[in-house]
């Protein structure tokens, strides 16, 4: 072999090496990006709150295509307290991977408003018909009009939660009963215009409801709660937390809630012992709130530690008439033969 061949073999091995440590090279990243970045990006992701998982479609082509090709990761919007999100929510609603969101949250998100909500329904209304959870809390500038439309758009809404909202009046409630017929979590506390005319729509169209909370509803009487407890046996929690206009005449009614577990009857002013002796008859509680429920005694606490011996919470702050004799000269172990579960207890000092 002539030494010119010599060199021109020399020359071509380590081009040759050179190149199958490139292609070995390519082909490693090829297979981290189509095999181990997916395994470990379907873990990770699932794991991350919206912002960061919103944040990884930056990174990388491959990554942005894992991503995208999960829907499970795409079925929940969270503005939860952020600026401009009525314009936030349009631009999402617009996006295909966001095609079937099952949960929106918009608590005490600003610049929320109805008009936002007759967009979301003109151009993306599409996205929300499998929408099952929306959290309109604190948006004080939605009113009857905003729940029509978004209502109108949500088939198969299960969870709705309008806390804190002074617009929303029986009108609002009407269009919700109406357009959404699987709610069986409802939370309207604060929602200080709704009467008993919604708590009758509720009963009527909602008698698979799971939980209410009607706190500080301060026009709710009576005939509203009953129709409630009459006809929504399958409530599991109720939150009656100040309304100081009811009275025993609906309280004893309670007993006909056989799966109730959580029940807030703080400030229950005219609760006396005869309706919280009924109430006694919900065997499955957990937990029970009685503070400031000042006209028990004795007589219905002993009547709560005969009937509810699953209560692993009760409160009894701010109730005078609860003496020694029932609770405070007791020993914790006698305590625990009375409420053989609680891990929390509250009396007044």
């Amino acid at each position: 072999m002539t030494k010119g061949l010599k060199m021109e073999k020399m020359q071509k091995e380590p081009s040759s090496k050179s190149s199958r440590a490139m292609e070995e090279k390519v082909t490693a990243e090829a297979i981290w990006n189509k095999e181990t970045v997916p395994k470990v990006m379907k873990i990770v992701s699932t794991r991350l709150p919206q912002r960061e998982l919103i944040n990884l479609l930056f990174v990388s082509p491959w990554i942005h295509h894992t991503l995208h090709s999960h829907p499970s990761l795409w079925l929940v919007l969270d503005f939860h307290e952020m600026s401009n999100a009525g314009n936030r929510l349009v631009s999402a609603l617009s996006l295909p991977r966001y095609r079937n969101v099952k949960h929106i949250n918009l608590e005490f998100a600003q610049d929320i408003e109805d008009k936002q909500l007759e967009i979301v329904k003109s151009k993306c209304g599409n996205s929300l018909l499998n929408l099952e959870i929306l959290n309109l809390n604190g948006c004080q500038r939605i009113s009857d009009k905003g729940i029509e439309v978004v209502t109108s758009i949500c088939p198969r809404l299960k969870v709705f939660s309008i806390y804190w909202n002074v617009r929303v009046t029986d009108v609002g409630i009407t269009h919700l009963v109406k357009n959404c017929r699987s709610v069986v979590d409802l939370n309207l506390s604060g929602c200080k215009n709704i009467t008993d005319k919604s708590l009758h729509l509720v009963a009527d169209n909602y008698q698979e409801m799971e939980s209410l909370n009607i706190t500080r509803c301060i026009k709710l009487t009576d005939s509203g709660l009953q129709r409630i407890l009459l006809k929504c046996s399958s409530l599991q929690s109720l939150n009656l937390y100040a309304l100081s206009t009811l009275t025993d005449e609906a309280y004893k009614k309670i007993s006909l809630l056989p799966h109730l577990t959580f029940l807030d009857l703080c400030g229950a002013q005219n609760l006396t012992d005869d309706g919280l002796s009924c109430i006694a008859m919900c065997k499955n509680l957990v937990s029970l709130n009685l503070t400031w429920c000042v006209r028990v005694t004795d007589v219905g606490v002993i009547a709560i530690a005969q009937g509810c011996s699953s209560l692993e919470f009760l409160s009894l702050f701010g109730i005078l008439g609860v003496s020694d004799k029932c609770l405070e000269n007791r020993s914790r172990d006698q305590l625990l033969k009375l409420f053989p579960n609680l891990t929390c207890f509250k009396v007044h000092s």
